[in-house]
């Protein structure tokens, strides 16, 4: 991957008023939303991407036909490594889904750009591999 979205959740508040205090509100928790997660990576001829968004739906398949969601949503694990190239920390993302793929972005002949594959991947929630531990310096 050449790019990663932040791993983002939000808490909805819940104001309330307890009947015997008329003048203070009162705030608890309510739902709890995870924003989706876009991978990035330059154009490739590795097909993942697209056949994890296939999933979802093909064109080939028509109106009518089925699709199977059996294993569309997986969980995957984001990993991020030193410069030592040694694993630092981890994060176990939920039940992804692919809700948006692109496959070629808008190409200028003009630019200077690199073609960019996306997916955004939308998630039921994630947590932290605490089995991953902070790694001990390589010594040289």
């Amino acid at each position: 991957m050449s790019k990663i979205g932040p791993l983002r959740r939000t808490t909805e508040v819940i104001t309330h008023r307890e009947g015997g205090d008329p003048s203070t509100t009162r705030k608890s928790p309510g739902q709890t939303v995870y924003d989706p997660i876009v991978l990035e990576r330059g154009v490739t001829h590795d097909l993942e991407f697209e056949k994890w968004a296939n999933k979802v739906w093909n064109f080939g398949t028509g109106l009518g036909s089925e699709v199977s969601l059996k294993d569309f949503r997986k969980d995957i694990t984001i990993e991020m490594y030193n410069e030592a190239g040694q694993l630092a920390l981890a994060y176990i993302i939920y039940r992804c889904w692919v809700s948006e793929y692109v496959a070629l972005p808008e190409l200028d002949a003009n630019g200077s750009a690199v073609a960019i594959q996306k997916i955004k991947l939308e998630n039921e929630g994630w947590e932290r591999d605490t089995s991953v531990t902070e790694p001990e310096e390589p010594s040289l």
